[in-house]
């Protein structure tokens, strides 16, 4: 069984909703985890943007979630760690939790990408996706991506 992600607001390549983004209440959205290999010792999740204008734009970094983690809530709080010892990394606002989409114009992609790790990863809160990636080199047992898109409207 593949290792899928996906969530209750949005279907791979859907419309993000607005309560979800910088334009509404910038609330991260609800996600379901499944298929987790075993093996597994923590999981990863990273969000960025790659049409951000000056370059892939980071909007959510969190590891070390334990593997039966069935997914995440809507609204996770953005705490620097969390009581089961997962973390948040920063995103490119250089502040940790989740930052929704919010493009300067025209229709953005945002990927979600859970990886399954054989480690957990030896990062301290506030680690970037580039600390997060580098760490996971070598213990990643699989992936799944989430896709949705987001179009700024006009104010």
């Amino acid at each position: 069984m593949a290792m899928t992600l996906s969530s209750s607001v949005f279907g791979n390549e859907g419309e993000i909703p607005v309560r979800h983004t910088g334009d509404g209440e910038d609330l991260s959205p609800p996600l379901t985890f499944s298929g987790v290999p075993s093996g597994t010792k923590s999981l990863a999740l990273v969000c960025d943007d790659p049409d951000a204008p000056g370059g892939v734009w980071d909007h959510w970094v969190l590891f070390n979630l334990s593997p039966g983690t069935p997914g995440l809530p809507e609204g996770l709080p953005a705490a620097a760690s969390f009581p089961d010892g997962s973390r948040s990394g920063k995103n490119s606002w250089g502040r940790t939790g989740y930052g929704g989409p919010c493009p300067p114009k025209g229709t953005h992609r945002y990927y979600f990408t859970l990886y399954a790790l054989d480690a957990s990863l030896p990062l301290a809160a506030g680690a970037t996706k580039h600390d997060l990636l580098r760490a996971a080199k070598g213990h990643i047992l699989a992936g799944a991506t989430l896709m949705g898109r987001y179009t700024r409207r006009e104010r």
